[in-house]
């Protein structure tokens, strides 16, 4: 599932709330946090009330990130958690400063989220002792405003091998793409080798771990076209790459949806009825190097292979039988991976600077 985040320092302004809504038809939840020492939490009481009546209106649920008193100077009580559901809120995640006899207790209450990072083996064991109820327990990474402090890929794997052994669904974020969320602008990933990834290929590249049960945007709200992206993959369960146009006659051709073939080659996506497909005599155009993300054509030279389309995996030599039609953009370049066996993708032209 997906989520994106909403920062209660400012009002949530109109064009923020029609994003949101259009975000709600495929996002299943949205994330909060209640203990940024840059904030003025005086307002904080409004602004939550109003994001939870938006999370029940759109059937979302809304996850807050609180510090030991945050809810006592937004106005809120900890003891007081109906209070809390009344409004729209459905979950809170603990900091180090709420004890496990408390989480315990909570955790009777609503879904409570632990930090994934570090939570032990001691920790559950005294979440058992105190009687917590498991099936309200997700584990939920942090993200890192601080460049070169995000997790390690390896690291962050082997612990959600381990939290899943003991249950737990597993959350981590991705950076945005459209409001980068100071006071640093950096992006707000979990995994560092992430922060400068789009959106939508960071989700993707978590998903496919195949450890992590949600991604929620950390900075928030993301582009139009990365919207797009994700909307694409959410209705029709296919990848979208944006592609530029090299000049090639047959860059219109080469647009539109595509799936992979089910005998997966180990250097190209196989567009699987690309060759089939009516098609006038594909005239060789010049030779050039392909690179990773390179779109390419078969030519007539190529004899019964004329006309298949391929996306390059690895780079690739020069081939006067294979014609270069466009090339992916550098934001779109790690989903090329993620396109398996049979896997649906759609080349769509991008007219951005990128």
């Amino acid at each position: 599932m997906f989520g994106f985040s909403v920062f209660m320092n400012e009002d949530l302004t109109a064009a923020e709330l029609e994003q949101m809504t259009a975000m709600a038809s495929g996002f299943k939840g949205i994330f909060t946090s209640m203990h940024i020492p840059e904030d003025d939490r005086s307002t904080y009481r409004q602004r939550l009330t109003d994001l939870g009546g938006f999370a029940k209106d759109h059937q979302l649920s809304l996850m807050v990130d609180i510090s030991g008193n945050a809810l006592a100077e937004a106005g809120f009580s900890i003891d007081n958690l109906a209070e809390l559901r009344e409004i729209g809120v459905t979950g809170l995640r603990m900091d180090y400063a709420i004890d496990n006899q408390q989480i315990a207790a909570f955790s009777k209450e609503m879904t409570i989220s632990l930090n994934a990072s570090t939570l032990t083996e001691k920790d559950i064991r005294e979440l058992q002792t105190y009687g917590a109820d498991f099936t309200r327990l997700e584990a939920w990474h942090n993200y890192y405003p601080r460049p070169e402090t995000g997790l390690d890929a390896d690291w962050f794997q082997e612990k959600n091998r381990w939290l899943k052994a003991q249950g737990f669904f597993v959350q981590a974020f991705v950076p945005g793409d459209a409001k980068k969320r100071g006071p640093l602008f950096q992006g707000l990933p979990t995994l560092e080798r992430h922060r400068n990834w789009s959106p939508f290929a960071a989700a993707i590249d978590l998903l496919a771990t195949g450890s992590v049960d949600a991604v929620y945007i950390g900075d928030g709200m993301v582009s139009a076209k990365s919207a797009q992206q994700f909307a694409t993959y959410l209705q029709e369960a296919r990848i979208v790459l944006r592609v530029k146009d090299l000049g090639s006659t047959y860059f219109e051709h080469v647009l539109g949806d595509h799936q992979n073939r089910y005998d997966e080659a180990r250097d190209v996506l196989r567009s699987a009825d690309a060759r089939f497909n009516a098609i006038p005599e594909v005239k060789p155009e010049l030779s050039q190097e392909r690179t990773i993300g390179a779109v390419t054509i078969d030519n007539q030279e190529y004899l019964r292979y004329m006309g298949e389309i391929q996306v390059c995996k690895r780079p690739l030599p020069a081939d006067p039988k294979v014609n270069l039609a466009a090339q992916v953009i550098p934001a779109d370049l790690p989903l090329i991976q993620q396109i398996k066996a049979g896997m649906r993708f759609k080349l769509e032209r991008d007219d951005s600077n990128e």
